[in-house]
């Protein structure tokens, strides 16, 4: 499931007012103090948040940094304004970031986070696209997903072409415990489809669905979980972190169907 373990320095927080947030409605757990983009990447680990901002982005700008939840808004080598905010850990969390930002005006979204193989067949570091989310976490449960819910089409093929054929794709299962010790309970994941298990996913695809914006997920496999339980250490997780962003830029980045020229 996701992890972090990375000790990061928050840079300096802007000294500016925060940015004018238009319409009628104030976000309460996002303090703007920059523009934000249509197009966001969704990290849960605010350390991951600031790589994926200075590995991506051309001087990116703090645009939250309340509750330690850090977000940054640059543009790409293209020119295109893209936004990475952290979600923090969990459904609940996940659901506060992600409503907020479609209020304030995002768009496409895309989680790049970390998830345990159930799959004895995954390794660590690998990539998997998720094409489904089995509802194991109250959350999405209490957004109506029902047993399972999936991300938006365009943005699952975006995903399966830029993460090219090395990557998996398939179902994951989203928990409300990171630490759990019900016996079999991963098995039972298994037995149902999930590859891989972590945590904010089903409630990504499922919220999404509900207001309208378009969202899909990729997840770096950091623990194996079939069998003895096996991490990926601090400096695998650092060394293939990069390309989970790359990979979730480049879907984002993909032109919506029917746009125009």
């Amino acid at each position: 499931m996701a992890g972090g373990g990375r000790e990061t320095r928050c840079p300096l927080v802007p000294t500016s007012s925060r940015a004018r947030v238009t319409g009628s409605t104030q976000p309460i757990h996002l303090h703007p103090t920059a523009p934000l983009a249509e197009l966001v990447l969704l990290p849960g680990d605010p350390g991951r948040a600031l790589l994926l901002a200075q590995a991506l982005l051309r001087s990116p700008a703090m645009f939250n940094h309340n509750r330690g939840l850090w977000g940054y808004t640059g543009r790409t080598a293209q020119g295109v304004e893209v936004t990475v905010q952290s979600t923090g850990m969990g459904g609940p969390s996940a659901a506060i970031v992600i409503s907020e930002l479609a209020d304030l005006g995002a768009r496409r979204m895309i989680r790049v986070g970390t998830c345990g193989g159930l799959d004895p067949t995954l390794s660590l570091g690998e990539l998997l696209v998720a094409d489904r989310a089995i509802s194991a976490d109250g959350t999405s449960q209490a957004l109506g997903a029902g047993s399972a819910s999936t991300p938006d089409p365009e943005l699952l093929a975006g995903l399966q072409a830029a993460a090219g054929e090395g990557a998996r794709t398939g179902a994951v299962v989203s928990t409300d415990l990171f630490y759990d010790d019900r016996a079999g309970q991963e098995r039972l994941w298994s037995r149902a489809g999930a590859l891989a298990v972590e945590m904010e996913t089903a409630t990504l695809f499922a919220l999404a669905a509900r207001r309208g914006v378009q969202a899909a997920s990729l997840l770096l496999v950091s623990d194996l979980l079939a069998g003895e339980r096996v991490r990926i250490d601090v400096d695998g997780l650092r060394a293939a972190e990069p390309r989970l962003g790359q990979v979730g830029l480049r879907a984002l980045l993909e032109r919506p169907t029917g746009a125009g020229a």
